[in-house]
């Protein structure tokens, strides 16, 4: 398993203020309407809506990854993965000063994909009220495609995973870590809500993030010296 995959587990892991802040709302929501409000009832909606999100994670991983992989091979350019290595670092430095709330121009990546979600949303929104767990994985895989600079910052690693198998892994692991913040706002964990939101857990997460984007920056220059 390459240092990427544990890369993008901690991005997810760090990134889980942001988490809460874009997706928690929708996580909350995924009770209503369920037949009771039993906490343990909880948990097949929280599971499948999940493994959902993490679905569609792991597929723009492959997609990307593959496409990538696919364009270095068919020019024997592997100088180009190098640059792209280069670009995953600096969206990793820039998402950092983002976690950290030191600088903000992250966002306007999202925008990005605004146009693909205001095809998405209508569906997503349509499955509202759940009725059962089991809409709540179609929920998930259509929720997954939100346009989030954390996810569009672990996909530039996934361009350059070398294979569409490497950036599903990469996603994928993006998605594991990300989970610990999905599941507290959907079962309430207050607790371990604050202390995620909390601003200084935020910034050790950001200079974390910040100093591995210096580092892996630093070894893709020595490769293109």
């Amino acid at each position: 398993m390459n240092i990427d995959f544990y890369a993008a587990f901690i991005i997810g892991l760090m990134g889980a203020g942001h988490c809460l802040g874009m997706c928690g709302g929708v996580a909350a929501a995924l009770t209503l309407g369920m037949p009771g409000q039993q906490q343990a009832k909880r948990w097949p909606y929280l599971l499948c809506y999940n493994t959902g999100r993490l679905i569609s994670y792991a597929i723009a991983g492959a997609i990307i990854g593959g496409a990538f992989a696919g364009i270095a091979s068919f020019g024997g350019y592997s100088t180009g993965l190098v640059s792209l290595r280069l670009f995953a670092a600096i969206m990793m430095i820039l998402l950092a000063l983002y976690i950290g709330q030191w600088w903000q121009g992250i966002t306007k990546i999202e925008r990005l994909g605004q146009s693909l979600w205001r095809f998405v949303s209508p569906a997503a929104k349509s499955l509202l009220p759940l009725k059962s767990p089991v809409a709540a994985l179609p929920f998930g895989l259509l929720w997954g495609w939100l346009p989030c600079g954390l996810v569009y910052s672990t996909l530039s690693w996934a361009a350059v995973s070398g294979s569409a198998l490497s950036g599903a892994a990469v996603m994928l692991a993006f998605g594991l870590g990300t989970l610990p913040a999905m599941i507290a706002v959907g079962s309430m964990a207050q607790q371990l809500q604050n202390f995620l939101r909390n601003l200084y857990f935020k910034r050790a997460s950001a200079l974390m993030l910040l100093l591995y984007g210096v580092h892996t920056g630093y070894i893709a220059i020595k490769q293109m010296l």
